[in-house]
């Protein structure tokens, strides 16, 4: 069964080399500004939800496009205080209070 199992795992072996380990050390070298882009991802999740938005109507608000709405939400971005003061204006939220938890 010990066998088969490895057959089956070396068969199926990717080519491409893991980026497990860089990955994870690029995420604790960046940890408190995605920290902080998880906040502001969170905060527009909670508006949406909150007012029945969509990603499309969230970017019409903000005058963005809904594929740059989606980059946002997914907590990787690395916004300045303007862009964020921006958010919070357009959309009247605060993005920060995730962020100050």
């Amino acid at each position: 069964m010990k066998q088969k199992t490895l057959d089956f795992l070396e068969a199926h072996q990717s080519e491409m080399p893991s980026t497990f380990t860089e990955d994870a050390k690029w995420r604790q070298e960046n940890e408190v500004w995605l920290k902080w882009s998880r906040g502001v991802a969170m905060s527009i999740v909670d508006y949406m939800q909150e007012n029945g938005l969509s990603r499309s109507d969230v970017a019409s608000k903000l005058g963005v496009s809904p594929q740059y709405v989606s980059r946002i939400l997914s907590g990787n971005t690395n916004f300045s205080f303007k862009s964020v003061a921006d958010i919070e204006g357009k959309l009247g939220i605060s993005c920060m209070k995730f962020v100050m938890a």
